[in-house]
């Protein structure tokens, strides 16, 4: 029987990428995960997996490759999803001066020393336009420095190019909606593939859109996502009695801007003066749409998910059932702890998807030749994605608050602070602006 090609997981979590991938014909040879609660969830549903119970930065690549009885280049691919709160456009956005910001070396730390075939890093979308150095939006424009490069949105992921770049693997990425390939949730993740000797990498084909246009499947909704789930004594977490006073006047679907105006502040407190969508405030889910990307805590002030019929958040079972975990799959510690492993999970689909185009890039090298791509090689960074690689470059370098919320309104001094020398965001990529992009994106 031939052997299944192997994975090598890092920042294991409760092991939704994992799961996907063995459903593409992979093998877990060890996990690596250092939270208690995720550690005991791997132990009770995988009881002879390999664990490494440690931080990834006091694990050395010889004791993980030990593990999974592999040595230096035998691993198919080595997956990571490094902690993603200090990008995420839910938290403080610490992004690479916040430690866990900084996870993502230990991982290329790894690559570079396992030397994998493959390896697979995902990530939030805030990836995209985080700064090395984050600068409060009250202390941006007139009457304050101008913003360094550091302090730029992008820069951050600049940074994580030009890293990815010189491991000498060929790296693709893109950001990936769920949705699109059959998980009832609108969760999009940015997604990087890298190859070591040269494959033909692509991004896994859609299996759905929202409009069920060019022969692929509407998404799949909310109701059809828990069909069929048993959940007779649920488990959750709550609202308070505020909550539940305004989420008892929300429709499905609707958030606290379908509450009358004179409700609307109080509703939702001091955020009601600030700017942006809070569409997570006093949100209620819709049985007829994709649930929105699940977060950490579905009872959280700002990023509430609301039953579309009941005053609570969906259920521990419902959230697992979202993420596409198996519905025995057991998770330790209490509901908020399980959403907490749910949250930060893959979904399994959207992980056998990423598995099969590996899968496809592994058979199509027995039948052609690829040169090897040399260390010094341009474009070994490429982004799968015309339309998200033109966001990327258009970026502006910053975002200001409201004209109402500047100390000095000036429309002349916003573009006296502003103006410098433009860096374009293109040089990373290898990219010149006068070239051609891919028409659309790649796919398998």
């Amino acid at each position: 029987m031939k052997p299944r090609p192997t994975v090598i997981s890092l920042f294991s979590g409760a092991l939704g990428l994992d799961l996907g991938l063995e459903e593409a014909g992979f093998e877990l040879r060890v996990a690596v995960e250092c939270n208690r609660f995720a550690v005991d969830t791997i132990k009770v549903n995988r009881p002879q997996l390999p664990i490494i119970e440690k931080r990834i930065e006091e694990t050395t690549t010889t004791e993980i490759l030990e593990k999974a009885n592999l040595r230096a280049g035998e691993a198919t691919v080595v997956t990571a999803g490094p902690s993603c709160q200090a990008f995420s456009t839910a938290g403080r956005r610490g992004s690479i001066g916040d430690p866990r910001g900084r996870l993502f070396r230990e991982f290329l730390r790894v690559v570079r020393e396992a030397r994998p075939r493959f390896f697979v890093m995902e990530n939030v979308r805030g990836v995209l336009s985080a700064a090395i150095r984050h600068r409060p939006l009250n202390k941006r424009g007139p009457g304050f420095p101008q913003l360094r490069a550091k302090e730029e949105l992008g820069s951050a992921f600049l940074l994580i190019l030009k890293e990815l770049d010189q491991l000498g693997y060929g790296v693709m990425f893109d950001l990936l909606n769920a949705a699109d390939y059959g998980v009832p949730q609108t969760r999009e993740r940015l997604l990087f593939i890298g190859s070591r000797d040269g494959e033909v990498l692509a991004m896994p084909k859609p299996t759905h859109n929202k409009a069920a246009a060019n022969n692929l499947s509407v998404w799949v909704t909310l109701r059809e996502g828990l069909r069929g789930l048993r959940d007779t004594h649920p488990e959750h977490t709550g609202f308070t009695k505020k909550e539940q006073k305004y989420l008892k006047l929300i429709p499905p679907g609707r958030n606290w801007r379908s509450l009358p105006k004179r409700m609307q502040a109080s509703a939702i407190g001091a955020a009601y003066k600030s700017w942006g969508g809070r569409c997570g405030f006093l949100r209620r889910l819709s049985w007829s749409k994709p649930c929105p990307s699940l977060t950490t805590a579905p009872d959280g002030r700002a990023t509430t998910l609301c039953h579309p019929n009941k005053l609570r958040p969906l259920s521990v079972k419902q959230y697992a059932r979202l993420q596409q975990f198996p519905d025995s799959w057991h998770f330790a510690g209490g509901p908020p702890q399980q959403y907490r492993q749910i949250g930060n999970a893959v979904p399994v689909r959207l992980g056998e998807a990423v598995g099969r185009s590996l899968r496809k890039a592994m058979n199509q090298t027995k039948k052609r030749t690829y040169t090897k791509r040399k260390a010094n090689t341009k474009n070994k960074v490429v982004c799968a994605n015309s339309e998200l690689l033109a966001r990327i470059c258009k970026r502006p370098k910053t975002i200001l608050n409201p004209i109402r919320m500047r100390r000095i309104k000036s429309k002349k001094a916003v573009l006296k602070w502003l103006n410098r020398p433009k860096r374009f965001r293109t040089e990373i990529l290898g990219y010149s602006e006068q070239m051609k992009l891919p028409a659309k994106r790649v796919t398998s």
